[in-house]
């Protein structure tokens, strides 16, 4: 082989990097424009039809949100401040206090939306009262972290990212939490339970159920 002439190989490989590169950027746009769709409808709304029964229900909660954003309209970062704040009162972050914070701070909503779902610490789907965390690191997972999770979700009848319908436990796989040594690790809430055994979830879920 001449010292001009490219491996078939790299050929395919630069070939099947800008077939991925052009996907890539099809669902950048496809993603930005059902961003637009939603932040138009949204912004179009009537007020009347924003105030549903979920904010009726949570009036205190909204209250409390707006004295916070009063004391930190003037902050730098307000966006991140706030989000965290409202997820802190609320548990979550629907539309409905997306749009709230949006109204109270001028910021546009596909902003805040953008951040909302960009962000891994902020959620849009309402968490139960316990939160369960499994962790899938390479550590976890060879020590069997799957069939803990496997179990938890046949415990509580749901699947891994979903709520309880009683709103009691989310289950949610999570990262290394940085603690291999002690791996398998499962969290729930702040609750650390290290060396796990799937045949220790029953008991484990028992004093959270009472």
């Amino acid at each position: 082989m001449s010292e001009r002439q490219i491996p078939i190989n790299v050929t395919f490989a630069c070939f099947l990097f800008d077939k991925i590169r052009a996907i890539r950027l099809t669902f950048y746009m496809l993603e930005a424009i059902i961003l637009t769709y939603l932040c138009i409808y949204y912004n179009n709304m009537e007020v009347t039809e924003l105030q549903n029964e979920f904010v009726e229900a949570r009036k205190s909660e909204f209250e409390e949100l707006k004295q916070y954003i009063d004391t930190v309209k003037n902050s730098q970062g307000i966006l991140m401040q706030t989000l965290q704040k409202a997820q802190d009162i609320f548990g979550y972050l629907p539309l409905e206090v997306q749009q709230f914070i949006s109204d109270e701070t001028n910021i546009p909503l596909a902003d805040i939306y953008g951040v909302v779902t960009f962000y891994t610490q902020f959620t849009v789907e309402e968490k139960g009262k316990h939160k369960i965390g499994v962790c899938l690191g390479t550590a976890c997972y060879v020590k069997g972290s799957q069939e803990i999770m496997d179990k938890l979700a046949d415990e509580l009848n749901i699947k891994v990212g979903t709520t309880t319908e009683d709103r009691m436990f989310t289950l949610e796989a999570t990262r290394c939490l940085g603690c291999c040594g002690l791996a398998p690790v499962m969290i729930i809430d702040e609750d650390v339970y290290p060396k796990m055994e799937a045949k220790s979830v029953p008991e484990i879920l028992k004093k959270y159920r009472n």
